[in-house]
């Protein structure tokens, strides 16, 4: 069963940080890109940041250059995004997703979604 798994979303301080997971099963990175999206509710996803299936090269939104960093373990089949300085503004359900184009922030170019995770970012 193709399955992705997010996980390390959670309540924390303007400033702070929180690093989230993605953990494939029954199939392989590899060959996918994967992006994170967030999406908060009545909106459309929005891509926050993409690691190409080719060559790692990775593409973050305007809203969270320099923040945030996108990286891929392909042996354990996982994809991390480490959030730094959080604002209240970052606060969504933050989904990952795989998809076979090389890189892309449209959603509909993806074949597999995860459950979400919510993160807030709150005093």
């Amino acid at each position: 069963q193709v399955q992705l798994v997010e996980s390390g979303g959670g309540l924390v301080q303007p400033g702070g940080s929180l690093r989230l997971s993605c953990t494939a099963s029954g199939f392989t990175l590899d060959h996918y890109a994967i992006s994170w999206f967030r999406q908060a509710p009545g909106k459309e996803p929005e891509g926050v940041s993409c690691i190409s299936s080719t060559d790692g090269t990775t593409y973050y939104a305007d809203s969270v250059k320099g923040r945030f960093t996108i990286s891929r373990d392909n042996a354990k089949l996982t994809v991390f995004l480490q959030m730094n300085s959080l604002k209240p503004e970052d606060t969504d359900v933050y989904y990952c997703a795989a998809g076979t184009s090389s890189w892309s922030f449209g959603p509909n170019e993806y074949d597999y979604w995860g459950q979400g995770t919510q993160v807030t970012v709150s005093s």
